[in-house]
């Protein structure tokens, strides 16, 4: 499918290690799966390892396209994924987080460390702040992100945030609904949004 046009891009932000338990390899590359199997195209970190990796491969093998962007600090430590139809190396994060975003028409966090947090709640800043349209969510296995939207809803209790912000990202404990969910709420005009390099 490398030479297709996809009908969609997804961001996945995702761990480049594997986790603890079989359940978030299998959610990775059930949604690689989804991804491919829809004729879509997943943008991602550019790694071949972890939940990384599995997204990555699950969508190729579903013939999928993948887009992978690495920093180039990160190009051995992670060992970036030379089967991409498109590898990328940048020179910074914040070049690599800005091509991201500007490749995609919709995000999803699956778990992942600090890396995966921090994309998620700049894409999810960024979507408060009207920098983009686009569809965010968070895919919440075995209560991964249970205690993180517990804090978030004390957040709520205390001020903090209201609760118009926690309904700008979708959350889900399975694959296929919230892919599809974020695939439907996709807006009108899936472009690469230019405000997003802008604002960084």
């Amino acid at each position: 499918m490398g030479a297709m046009t996809p009908k969609f891009s997804i961001c996945v932000y995702c761990g480049s290690r594997p986790g603890e338990g079989a359940a978030f390899l299998e959610v990775a590359r059930a949604v690689g799966e989804w991804i491919g199997q829809h004729q879509g195209q997943l943008v991602y970190g550019g790694g071949k390892t972890g939940l990384m990796g599995t997204v990555a491969e699950a969508t190729r093998a579903a013939g999928g396209r993948v887009v992978g962007v690495i920093p180039k600090a990160l190009v051995d430590r992670e060992l970036a994924n030379r089967l991409c139809d498109e590898l990328h190396v940048v020179d910074t994060m914040h070049e690599r987080k800005a091509m991201m975003a500007e490749r995609s028409d919709a995000f999803l966090a699956l778990a992942g460390g600090i890396g995966t947090l921090e994309e998620l709640f700049e894409i999810w800043t960024w979507r408060q702040l009207g920098y983009h349209d686009k569809p965010v969510g968070i895919l919440n296995t075995a209560g991964y992100y249970d205690g993180m939207l517990d804090f978030l809803a004390g957040s709520v209790r205390s001020g903090f945030m209201g609760e118009w912000q926690m309904e700008l990202v979708r959350t889900g404990t399975e694959a296929a609904p919230l892919l599809a969910a974020l695939r439907a709420a996709l807006p009108s005009h899936p472009q690469a949004d230019d405000r997003l390099a802008q604002n960084i």
